[in-house]
């Protein structure tokens, strides 16, 4: 193993989504970011190059190297989610450039689900619009433990202070009322390349980190294995085979915690005990397993198991639920109204459900929860009560952003309709702890 590989196997993972309104500049800052931070091939640069020289520009356009639809690059948007992996010595990232459409939230939430930080663009000209504070919304109920706020195009601004501590303390006001642990503000230049890798020499008041510095050194946790083991099983292995006659195991990956070899455990729905006789991982027995490994388990008993099922500690397993109550975003083009009978993808497991009530949508201005709206349009944030046909295993999305998650879905053509967080909204999170966290924030 070479030098390079060994240094970069130790470093830490960070997975950052953008998001900000139309021209922004996440793209600008995304192509800043790999360029200055030399994450970027030489025949990809050249594409760029000669692209942007086809279309009469002095310098290259770095939005290129993320917009990689025929139709982002012809209209200059973001349409897709661009996902892109790209590390240096202090560590990896993987980066999830969200669409700054209103039409397209349905894609920031895709990219903000598994976010460790989102990174927000505001226009210095325009300050925080309605996109910004739905952007800060999302990702304050995804519970994204980190926010930075990227104050762009100061250039245009004339590098002024003041432009930027008004937009700064508005956001952090805005955000903080939703309970955000951690916001962070930075003025930048994406263009001209301010703040972005390098320092900015025309702003010489900002004393704080440059992006790059603030995404190589900011606290992440991945520490799965210290929550309450939960194990959806996918899959049920029965080769029937003259070498294993008896063989039966439950395939999946454990979603969170540690399971153990000789473990109480309890399979729900059906609340029925067993214990786990052994583990197999990568064709070979082992003792114990965590999170989030791809694991097959053996119980001692025969219990009918089958996908969508979900093996817990007996100890610590969770209630089983036919009435969810849940904070959804609404991602699809048709509303969801009171009595819309839909399908609910949790984890593994897929039950038919119809939606009760819908008690509240939120107004993203003040926050504010305007009362039974009756139904849900696309990109509204709301309150349901869901009654499901069968039981789930659901934790609260506070306590686990994998098993507290779920889908709703349209069950004539498989549309996805919403995306679900069960248990307290931010609203109320907010303003049980007085508009603040826990002192270690959201840790999952």
């Amino acid at each position: 193993m070479s030098s390079t590989t060994e240094q970069l196997s130790a470093t830490t993972l960070l997975r950052f989504a953008t998001a900000g309104s139309v021209d922004d500049g996440k793209s600008t800052l995304v192509g800043r970011l790999l360029h200055d931070s030399k994450s970027v091939l030489e025949d990809q640069l050249e594409a760029v190059e000669r692209v942007s020289a086809d279309r009469g520009q002095d310098a290259p356009d770095l939005a290129l190297l993320t917009d990689g639809l025929r139709a982002e690059r012809e209209q200059g948007i973001t349409i897709d989610v661009a996902y892109r992996y790209f590390a240096t010595a202090r560590r990896r990232f993987i980066l999830a450039d969200t669409p700054g459409h209103v039409q397209y939230t349905r894609n920031m939430v895709t990219g903000a689900s598994t976010a460790d930080l989102a990174l927000v663009l505001v226009d210095a000209r325009n300050g925080v619009v309605e996109q910004t504070r739905r952007h800060a919304a999302v990702a304050a109920l995804l519970r994204v433990p980190h926010v930075v706020l990227a104050v762009n195009k100061m250039d245009l601004v004339g590098y002024e202070e003041a432009v930027f501590a008004a937009i700064a303390k508005e956001f952090t006001e805005y955000a903080s009322e939703l309970g955000v642990p951690e916001i962070t503000a930075i003025p930048i230049s994406a263009l001209a390349g301010d703040n972005v890798v390098e320092p900015s020499a025309d702003m010489d008041w900002y004393g704080g980190p440059t992006v790059l510095e603030h995404l190589e050194t900011v606290p992440v946790s991945h520490d799965l294995a210290a929550c309450p083991a939960r194990f959806p099983v996918q899959y049920v292995i029965r080769p029937q085979t003259a070498e294993h006659p008896d063989y039966r195991g439950y395939a999946g990956q454990i979603a969170s915690g540690v399971l153990r070899v000789g473990e109480a455990v309890t399979v729900l729905p059906s609340g029925r005990t067993s214990v786990i006789e052994g583990i197999d991982a990568l064709g070979r027995s082992v003792d114990i397993a965590w999170a989030p490994q791809s694991v097959t388990l053996r119980l001692e008993d025969d219990i009918d198991i089958s996908r969508g099922d979900l093996i817990a500690p007996a100890a610590a397993a969770p209630a089983t639920t036919q009435d969810v109550v849940a904070t959804v975003c609404h991602v699809a083009d048709q509303p969801l109204a009171v009595g819309a009978r839909v399908l609910l993808k949790h984890t593994t497991r897929t039950v038919k459900a119809i939606v009760k009530e819908i008690p509240s949508r939120l107004t993203l201005d003040d926050l504010s929860q305007h009362p039974e709206p009756g139904q849900l349009v696309a990109n509204d944030i709301g309150r349901v009560v869901v009654r499901t046909a069968e039981p789930l295993a659901l934790d609260a999305y506070a306590d686990s952003r994998r098993t507290g998650s779920f889908l709703l879905i349209d069950p004539a053509d498989g549309t996805t309709l919403a995306a679900g967080m069960a248990g307290e909204s931010f609203a109320s999170r907010a303003a049980e702890a007085g508009a603040g966290a826990d002192d270690d924030g959201w840790d999952f």
